[in-house]
């Protein structure tokens, strides 16, 4: 017989007091720390408790007794059910404060490291249609939302195309207009939504792997171009007759799209890094300006989606660098080599490295295209790349800079780092938790923390970016380094993470049944620079006698990383 699940209380007219990470606010009630979404402080509340552990709990608002005096009206008919865009209820000038304060309890908290006084956050003048890129999901399932199931209403096309609902993989959120990017982007995707329903098209179903209509792309640009890639799946001839004929529609309806790009991807993840691209018209880039500067941008490159404010970003990396000319900087997760290349002219040289080939190829083409002649870029996994004998052939740097992805550095990274011993370090961090973890670090082996910055990219969300500026103390202090496990950081963090089991599932789920065992998974996010819990399995060694994870099932474990939002 099952154990009978245990009924969790309803607490009633609760406070909102604080706002924690993630979007979510916090409440206290005794000892018991309370996280709840879409409130904010001030309201008066009741709380349904839905999860609850020894010292925090998780819950949800189901009355509302009072509004805050700070409260905003969300202003997207999706807020709430989407899941992005969280913030919404928080006026602007309330978000920059929370996430000034985010950025400060990460560092002191976490870190726990002698900070100087911290510079205000640089609020983002767009708060709105501020991103150049989205990706849309076309699924056969179509999310329903609490109210359309409650009314009983029947829907004859259960077809959508939109955002994946969070916490469940398969199900996709119609977007009739999302608020994150130039009105054009739902034009587009309202359109070819329309024109599928017209012509019956085959939406994907995203657990058998059946329909043709999968992902569809928008970038746009600072220079008024426009790219839009369609990724279907196709395995007949008439099937590719069919496809050509939408794209023609696209084509036909949207004359302003400069690159119309097509992707077949017959896998059974969603991933494209390895699939060609073909173009059905125009050219197969656009190009992004910054201070004179132009980028070219592929379909597969990476570039700061908040083109506005990567620029004020890059713009405060270089300014806390100090740059007279004379230095030699080495740029770490180079990218595309965008900040390399911004930088270039008030530097000596500049190398950057960065551990995908296709984007070093990139970079190269972008120094090239704005004549620029003092960087150099190599391919390669960092901690094989930074040695003596490469240190020894291109000189010790005086700067480095580095921007890594969310993880933060591979422990390997960090060492090199100390190893190379530049004068100054500028960190560039999208997650202030692992900045911390890293810095704690790089303080304990002779760094001293001497500016730190937030840049907003990302308003009505909770995200914000972190630059912080490091300098090298003349002597090195006495200390033993400490790597703080992802345990240790704050709920969100922590809690955030998928197990070795959701993992699992995911990629079984997404992949006809794929299994991959916790070697695999280990490897692939050693690779990515996840940091493992102590308690988490590990390979024993890196002996070479260890199997390595296929390429099919890393691909597959990458999609569940990200689908986990943990690279």
């Amino acid at each position: 017989m099952a154990r009978k699940r245990k009924e969790l209380p309803l607490l009633e007219k609760v406070t909102i007091t604080d706002v924690a990470a993630e979007g979510k606010a916090i409440a206290k009630v005794n000892d018991l720390v309370i996280f709840v979404p879409y409130v904010v402080p001030g309201d008066v509340v009741d709380l349904q408790i839905k999860r609850k552990k020894h010292h925090y709990a998780e819950a949800e608002a189901v009355k509302f007794h009072e509004y805050s005096a700070v409260r905003a009206v969300p202003f997207c008919q999706h807020y709430g059910v989407c899941g992005g865009c969280k913030w919404q209820v928080l006026p602007y000038s309330e978000q920059i404060k929370y996430k000034q304060k985010q950025v400060t309890d990460n560092l002191t908290r976490i870190g726990k490291i002698e900070l100087p006084e911290i510079s205000p956050i640089l609020g983002s003048e767009k708060t709105q249609f501020y991103r150049n890129k989205l990706e849309y999901t076309f699924s056969n399932k179509r999310w329903l939302t609490t109210e359309e199931v409650q009314q009983n209403v029947v829907y004859e096309q259960m077809n959508a195309v939109g955002f994946h609902i969070p916490n469940a993989f398969d199900k996709v959120l119609a977007i009739e207009k999302c608020w994150l990017q130039d009105d054009i982007s739902n034009c587009i995707r309202n359109a070819v939504r329309d024109y599928a329903y017209q012509h019956n098209y085959s939406f994907i179903n995203l657990r058998t792997h059946e329909g043709m209509l999968r992902n569809m792309i928008v970038r746009t640009s600072t220079t008024g171009e426009l790219m839009v890639i369609l990724i279907c799946k196709i395995e007949k001839e008439e099937e590719m007759a069919l496809f050509k004929q939408m794209l023609q529609y696209i084509a036909d309806t949207f004359p302003e799209i400069t690159s119309l790009l097509y992707i077949i991807n017959n896998k059974c993840n969603d991933t494209i890094t390895d699939l060609e691209v073909h173009t059905f018209k125009g050219k197969d880039h656009i190009f992004e300006e910054m201070e004179g500067l132009r980028f070219k941008v592929g379909p597969k490159s990476f570039y700061q989606t908040n083109s506005e404010q990567a620029y004020n970003l890059y713009k405060v990396a270089r300014n806390f660098a100090g740059l007279t000319g004379n230095e030699l900087v080495y740029d770490l997760y180079t990218g595309t080599g965008t900040i390399a290349n911004f930088v270039s002219k008030h530097a000596r040289q500049v190398i950057g490295i960065e551990y995908v080939p296709e984007a070093i190829e990139d970079a190269k083409v972008n120094a090239e295209i704005n004549g620029i002649k003092n960087t150099l870029f190599f391919a390669g996994d960092m901690k094989d790349m930074l040695t003596q004998d490469f240190i020894n052939q291109y000189g010790r740097p005086d700067v480095i800079i580095t921007d890594p992805p969310r993880a933060g550095m591979h422990q390997d990274v960090v060492d090199v780092i100390l190893f190379a011993e530049p004068k100054r370090i500028v960190y560039v961090s999208c997650d202030s938790a692992t900045l911390a973890r890293d810095l704690k670090i790089l303080c304990d082996g002779g760094y001293e923390i001497r500016k730190v910055r937030g840049v907003d990219q990302f308003g009505m969300t909770v995200h914000v970016e972190t630059v912080c500026l490091l300098s090298k103390l003349h002597e090195a202090k006495h200390h033993v380094n400490v790597r703080l496990d992802m345990d240790e950081l704050d709920l969100t963090s922590a809690e955030s993470k998928a197990t070795y089991e959701e993992i699992k599932a995911y990629v079984a789920e997404h992949n006809d049944g794929m299994k991959v065992s916790n070697l695999y998974i280990a490897q692939v996010k050693a690779k990515y620079g996840i940091i493992e819990r102590e308690n988490y399995n590990k390979p024993k060694s890196d002996d070479s006698r260890q199997p390595k994870c296929p390429k099919e099932k890393e691909e597959a474990i990458v999609e569940a990383l990200k689908a986990f939002k943990m690279i």
